[in-house]
């Protein structure tokens, strides 16, 4: 799944429109455009597709995470990642929307597909920690999924 799908995707799933994405990217310092929004989102054999980098995406999440909790005390907003990963996206959507775990699994739930508590766990370890799982990108989708049901 490329950034764009996944940008499309939580746009879909979020009930947001292109006006607003770009809105909430520009909470993080970066002029984002409606019409930079449409091109992300169009397909990739469409004419004028641009492709979304990863520091984009995570601007976006952060973004994301500003408009649904406010900015952080110290006012400051954080450097976007020069890649994200799955599990940080998941991660960020996990803090914008506030869930705990019986949030997660509910929206995993939703999206009739089953994930465990350890397994969940395991997704939000660091990299490296002997329990640390990378996110398939079947869970994300069905994640995603879950948000717009």
């Amino acid at each position: 799944m490329t950034n764009n799908d996944t940008l499309r995707r939580l746009r879909y799933a979020l009930n947001i429109n292109d006006q607003t994405v770009a809105e909430i990217i520009t909470l993080t310092g970066r002029n984002a455009t409606a019409e930079e929004v449409v091109n992300w989102l169009k397909r990739e054999d469409e004419p004028g597709y641009i492709e979304l980098g990863d520091a984009d995406l995570c601007r976006f999440l952060d973004g994301l995470i500003i408009q649904k909790r406010g900015p952080h005390p110290s006012g400051k907003t954080p450097e976007p990642l020069d890649f994200v990963s799955n599990n940080e996206i998941l991660k960020k959507l996990r803090i914008a929307l506030e869930l705990q775990e019986t949030g997660m699994l509910a929206v995993f739930q939703k999206a009739d597909f089953k994930v465990t508590s350890a397994e969940l766990g395991s997704f939000f370890r660091k990299e490296g920690h002997r329990n640390y799982r990378k996110v398939p990108e079947q869970v994300l989708r069905k994640f995603i999924h879950g948000l717009s049901v």
